[in-house]
């Protein structure tokens, strides 16, 4: 009963959270756009179609975050139930630690080729918005959430930190996906902390040698230590092209086009 309780109480703030931040992003992209915008009526079916199978895929399946984080309760497991620390720095540091997970998991997805072909369907957007965050391949999503629960089982960490996270990851992944327009010395003051959308844009270059870099997507220091940290581009950020040299025709954007690209070496 607890558990489901949690649960339900995690959802309905994750989608207040997710919908406030989503019409924020709308509304400035549609403001203060920062590049000309794509072609939305192409793309964005198929990202939020994407983005809704993957919402049934998460409601269906018995593991989630916050279900690891009241497991290792249940049973007293965990990091944090080993070692004393006081509520809040044990929250800090658990969204520090999954943030650093989720920095790895993102480069480690670039560097094995399987994982690649999987996380590439993101990297094929041609144009860079708030929705590019949304458009994840199922079996990448599944996965992710294997690693980030076996992570939160290991740390015991604090359901609230694990809330906190979740909402921080999905907020800051619109945010640095955004077509919009910031001043710069705005950019680069926050870029000391957490990424921006001319920090993450240079990850979704279609020349290799920025796409494997800045793989950040809430805090920037993991780039800055780990030596993936890219200033600029080579191009400016206004007109750089976006995507990947394959399956960039309009018909890739379809949902079931994108749900076979890891299957497929092109469009052929």
């Amino acid at each position: 009963m607890i558990m489901l309780e949690t649960l339900s109480i995690e959802n309905i703030l994750r989608i207040l959270a997710f919908t406030l931040i989503a019409v924020i992003m709308v509304l400035w992209e549609l403001l203060f756009p920062r590049r000309v915008p794509g072609k939305k009526r192409i793309r964005w079916p198929g990202n939020l179609g994407i983005f809704l199978i993957n919402t049934c895929m998460l409601a269906l399946i018995p593991i989630t975050a916050v279900g690891a984080a009241i497991l290792s309760i249940q049973h007293q497991f965990g990091l944090f139930y080993w070692v004393e620390f006081e509520f809040w720095p044990k929250v800090i540091l658990c969204i520090l630690a999954l943030d650093l997970l989720i920095y790895w998991q993102h480069r480690i997805f670039h560097m094995i080729e399987p994982f690649w072909r999987i996380h590439r369907m993101h990297h094929t957007d041609t144009a860079f918005d708030f929705t590019t965050a949304l458009r994840f391949h199922p079996i990448e999503i599944f996965i992710s959430i294997l690693i980030k629960a076996a992570a939160i089982l290991v740390l015991g960490a604090p359901v609230f930190a694990v809330i906190a996270f979740e909402i921080i990851l999905n907020g800051s992944a619109m945010f640095n996906h955004g077509n919009i327009k910031m001043p710069s010395v705005v950019d680069r003051m926050l870029r000391w902390i957490i990424v921006t959308p001319d920090m993450h844009r240079i990850h979704h270059s279609t020349d290799p040698r920025e796409h494997n870099m800045n793989y950040g997507f809430f805090l920037s220091i993991w780039d800055r230590i780990f030596g993936s940290y890219l200033n600029q581009p080579g191009q400016p950020q206004t007109t750089m092209p976006i995507g990947l040299e394959i399956f960039n025709q309009d018909s890739e954007a379809r949902v079931d086009r994108l749900i076979t690209q890891p299957f497929r070496k092109s469009t052929i």
